[in-house]
């Protein structure tokens, strides 16, 4: 465990909290979180994941820039659910996603383990942005992800980051809970 692990770990707690809580604040402390995260990731050659952070850059801002802006009717984006068709759709994208990225790391780099990697990058990339757009279903989503990446972070002996998904495994419970309970998607 690096000094470096253990402040992204304690913004990435901070900046998870923050969601749940719809507070436009866990963007931009988000994007510090995944930024060093890029490094830790680098240095035990988990590449997809890596890269994952790095696309979470901007997906922070994306997010920062969907919660905080004023739309027709409403003055911030709320909490909403996907129909059918586009929640399939997201997981279909997920699932192209984990198998182009997957083949890539495989057979370009020597990633530590290029396939489950790229699905976890991939589904992360469609949670995120379902969390950007304030879906409800990025939740549950979350919560799955997270759980595999505890496993995945424990077998490469990064046990702060294993602990923090762990946390963020219960975190996302409540952020389901609670954006369930918004009364925006009551009135949906």
């Amino acid at each position: 465990m690096s000094g470096l692990e253990l402040f992204a770990a304690a913004l990435g707690v901070i900046a998870v909290w923050l969601t749940t809580r719809q507070n436009p604040w866990c963007w931009p402390i988000g994007l510090v979180m995944v930024l060093l995260y890029s490094w830790v990731f680098f240095e035990v050659r988990l590449y997809s994941d890596m890269l994952l952070q790095l696309v979470f850059a901007v997906l922070q801002i994306y997010g920062w820039w969907q919660w905080t802006r004023p739309a027709n009717d409403r003055p911030v984006r709320h909490v909403s659910r996907l129909s059918t068709p586009p929640l399939l759709f997201g997981l279909a994208i997920g699932l192209v996603g984990s198998l182009a990225l997957g083949a890539a790391m495989a057979t370009w780099t020597d990633a530590a383990q290029p396939w489950l990697d790229a699905a976890l990058t991939a589904f992360s990339l469609v949670a995120q942005l379902w969390m950007a757009q304030k879906r409800v279903q990025c939740w549950p989503l979350w919560i799955v992800l997270d759980v595999i990446f505890v496993g995945l972070f424990l077998y490469k002996d990064l046990y702060l980051t294993a602990a923090l998904y762990a946390l963020f495994t219960l975190i996302a419970v409540q952020g389901w809970r609670t954006w369930r309970r918004d009364p925006a998607l009551a009135s949906a």
